[in-house]
């Protein structure tokens, strides 16, 4: 047990969940950690806003594809990629069955939220199959108080807190401060605030950069310096 004494080592993922890298890259990294059982992680979720132009209420996702891509047309073959790269993950990436872009600062309260009970990972990763694989509208309020419900939160409270601006400037700063840090594509994975991994790498990629830091922290930090988004 090399690394049991060791405190955990931190990997702070910057993502959202309207991002389809993050949905695989997420299936990555949980692969990743499996590689190397050995080693104490923490995994933290951070907020990040892909189309910060969205407005809250969502839009179609013609219009979306149409403003991003040109038309719907032009964005198969990136789709087609996508898909594939979910497939080989376990992931179905259901384009035919996604109406609505929404705006996810939401989302991300919802996530926050989630995180005062361990279970950040759970809503990140319901949210995400809501969308990409079954399709739903992540801006109905509807379908957000019922993914908390699923994992055991208060939807009476959520739905009361939703209809608020409850931790709305929590989540944009901190989305914020990971695009002032430079961070501009996602899925981003910085490792106990000294290493950064952009893209949905393979868990062999991870892995190794995980324990490389785990191994060499202290030179890490002594040479780099600690890189963590702000919370």
């Amino acid at each position: 047990m090399p690394h049991a004494a060791q405190k955990p080592v931190t990997i702070d993922v910057v993502s959202d969940v309207v991002c389809p890298w993050c949905f695989i890259g997420k299936s990555r990294l949980e692969k990743a950690l499996s590689l190397k059982p050995d080693i104490a992680v923490e995994v933290r979720f951070h907020p990040y806003f892909l189309n910060p132009w969205v407005p809250r209420e969502g839009i179609s996702r013609n219009e979306y594809l149409t403003k991003k891509f040109g038309s719907p047309e032009r964005y198969k073959s990136i789709a087609g990629r996508v898909a594939q790269a979910a497939a080989e993950e376990g992931l179905t990436y259901a384009v035919d069955k996604m109406t609505r872009q929404p705006n996810t600062i939401d989302c991300h309260r919802l996530i926050l939220w989630a995180a005062a009970t361990g279970k950040a990972a759970q809503m990140k990763q319901r949210l995400m199959e809501l969308y990409f694989t079954e399709g739903a509208d992540l801006s109905d309020r509807a379908t957000l108080v019922k993914a908390a419900a699923d994992l055991g939160m208060d939807a009476a409270q959520v739905r009361e807190k939703l209809a608020t601006d409850a931790d709305v400037d929590t989540v944009e700063a901190a989305a914020n401060s990971a695009k002032e840090a430079g961070i501009d594509g996602v899925p981003t994975y910085i490792i106990s605030g000294v290493a950064a991994v952009t893209g949905a790498q393979p868990p062999e990629v991870l892995a190794q950069a995980i324990e490389q830091i785990a191994n060499n922290r202290e030179q890490f930090l002594a040479e780099h310096g600690a890189a963590a988004p702000a919370e």
